[in-house]
């Protein structure tokens, strides 16, 4: 009866944490997608479909994250949002230059 929920855990890679624009690249990532995204740090779960939410977190570079996801394309959401958090370094290294 009820949908499975796919969960991922990431740590945040870069040296700024989940700041605004990763943040922001993270909802975009998730509004794609039908299923219900949450993440979550040390207890507090917030919609990743929300960039205020998913600025609570003050996540920052080492800081694990659990993604959950649930709904009929959690699999592949899933697997999109983990990969945004790791491009999120790429994305750190690129402005040092």
């Amino acid at each position: 009866m009820g949908e499975e929920s796919i969960i991922r855990k990431v740590v945040v890679p870069n040296r700024q944490g989940l700041h605004a624009r990763p943040a922001n690249m993270f909802v975009k990532v998730a509004l794609q997608y039908q299923s219900q995204v949450e993440i979550a740090r040390d207890g507090l779960t917030v919609s990743g479909k929300s960039i205020l939410d998913v600025m609570t977190l003050a996540a920052e570079q080492g800081t694990e994250l659990t993604i959950i996801v649930t709904g009929p394309d959690a699999e592949t959401a899933a697997n999109a949002l983990v990969e945004v958090v790791r491009r999120f370094v790429e994305e750190d290294e690129e402005e040092g230059e």
